[in-house]
C-alpha cells in the first residue's frame, strides 16, 4: 500500500515540526549544520517563514511532515517568482523521488497563483545542487553571492 501523501500550506501552527524537520535533515552529512541552539532554530524558523507574500508548503506523509517548502512570492518586472528560502526532505526517505513529486505540487500550485518561476540558491558542492539541475532548474551565471564577515 502506498503511503498517504497530503499536500499543504503551512502556517505558524507547524512551526515546531518545520523546525525539527529542518534541523534533522541540516544535522548531518553533507551539512552539518550545527541547530542544537533551540531559541536560534525557532527564530530562523520565524524569519523565513513569516515575510511578506510568504508562501510555505508541506508534504504529509502518514500523518507526519516529511518535506517542507519555506519562501514566499516575490513580484519582479518580468513576473511573479517563487523564492524558495529553505527546502527539505526528511533524511529518512530521502532518494526516493519524494522531493521530485513534492517540487512538482509547488509548480502546479505556484502556477495556479501566477508565477512563472522559482528563485533559490543552493551550493554547487551539496546533493542539492544535482537535485535541482534533475529537476530542470537552470544555473544562473551571472548571479553571484556575496557575503563579508564583521
Amino acid at each position: 500500500m502506498e503511503p498517504a501523501e497530503i499536500f499543504i500550506e503551512l502556517d505558524e501552527s507547524y512551526f515546531e515540526e518545520v523546525a525539527e524537520l529542518f534541523r534533522s535533515a541540516f544535522a548531518g552529512e553533507p551539512w552539518n549544520d550545527d541547530w542544537s541552539d533551540r531559541v536560534q532554530l525557532m527564530k530562523y524558523v520565524r524569519e523565513i517563514s513569516s515575510s511578506y507574500n510568504k508562501l510555505n508548503y508541506g508534504l504529509i506523509i502518514n500523518g507526519r511532515l516529511a518535506a517542507v517548502s519555506l519562501g514566499m512570492l516575490r513580484h519582479w518586472w518580468e513576473g511573479t517568482n517563487y523564492i524558495i528560502e529553505e527546502f527539505c526532505v526528511s533524511p529518512d526517505i530521502q532518494r526516493q523521488s519524494i522531493g521530485t513529486r513534492f517540487m512538482g505540487m509547488i509548480e502546479e500550485d505556484i502556477k495556479k497563483r501566477g508565477a512563472v518561476g522559482i528563485f533559490l540558491q543552493t551550493d554547487r558542492s551539496k546533493p542539492s545542487y544535482d537535485f535541482y539541475k534533475k529537476n530542470g532548474f537552470n544555473e544562473l551565471g551571472t548571479q553571484v553571492s556575496f557575503f563579508k564577515s564583521i
